[in-house]
C-alpha cells in the first residue's frame, strides 16, 4: 500500500516537472521570435530575384512604313526603289545593372533606383516586306534594295522614340515589374530611373 502511494506521488511530480519544464521552454522561445514578426527579405535575396529576370522586355512597338531608295545620275533617269517595310522596337529595363546600393529599404517601403529604359531591339520583318516598285533600277536594285533596309531600320529606332516608348516603358514597369518586387519583398515598392526622375507613386 505505502508502495503504491509513493509510486503515484513520483508519477505526480515526474508529470508536475514535465509541465513545468515545458511552460518555461515555451517562455524562453518566446524571448526570440514573435507570431507577430514578419519575415525579412535581405537586400541580397531581393537583388537576385531581380537580376535573374536580366533585361525585361516590357513594351513593343510595330511599324509599317513606305520608304524610298534612289541613286542620281548625271545622263540617265534616277534609279528607284519603292519598299513597304514592317518593323518592330522593343523597350526593356537592363536589370543586370541593378546593385545592392540602389535598394533602399524604409520601415514599410523599399525604393528600388532603377537604369534608364532602352530600346533593346529593333529590327525590319524581311518576312513581311517587300518591294512595292523599281524605276529604272537595272543593274541597282539589290544595292537600292539593301539601302532602303538599313534606312528602314534606323527609321524604326527613331520612329519608337519620337512616339514615347521608353516613358511606355516605365509605366508597363509600373504594372508589371512593381507588383513582382512587392509580391518578393512583402512591401510597398516606389520605383526611381537614374537618379534625376520624380519617385512613383505609392499605390
Amino acid at each position: 500500500m505505502v508502495k503504491s502511494i509513493i509510486r503515484l506521488l513520483l508519477l505526480f511530480l515526474l508529470i508536475a516537472g514535465g509541465v513545468w519544464l515545458w511552460e518555461n521552454l515555451k517562455s524562453i522561445k518566446g524571448l526570440f521570435s514573435s507570431d507577430d514578426a514578419q519575415p525579412e527579405i535581405s537586400h541580397n535575396v531581393l537583388l537576385q530575384q531581380i537580376t535573374s529576370m536580366g533585361k525585361l522586355e516590357l513594351v513593343k512597338y510595330n511599324f509599317r512604313d513606305v520608304v524610298e531608295s534612289k541613286i542620281r545620275k548625271d545622263f540617265l533617269p534616277d534609279a528607284k526603289v519603292l519598299l513597304i517595310v514592317t518593323g518592330e522596337a522593343t523597350g526593356c529595363l537592363d536589370l543586370t545593372k541593378i546593385k545592392v546600393a540602389d535598394l533602399q529599404e524604409l520601415t514599410d517601403t523599399v525604393v528600388v533606383h532603377l537604369p534608364e529604359p532602352e530600346i533593346c531591339n529593333f529590327k525590319i520583318d524581311h518576312a513581311k516586306s517587300r518591294v512595292y516598285d523599281t524605276q529604272y533600277a537595272f543593274m541597282d536594285e539589290a544595292k537600292l534594295v539593301d539601302n532602303a533596309f538599313q534606312k528602314a531600320e534606323l527609321q524604326v529606332e527613331q520612329s519608337a522614340k519620337e512616339m514615347g516608348i521608353l516613358e511606355q516603358t516605365k509605366k508597363s514597369a509600373e504594372q508589371i515589374l512593381k507588383p513582382f518586387i512587392e509580391k518578393v519583398s512583402g512591401r510597398k515598392v516606389v520605383l526611381k530611373y537614374a537618379m534625376k526622375d520624380t519617385s512613383r507613386p505609392l499605390r
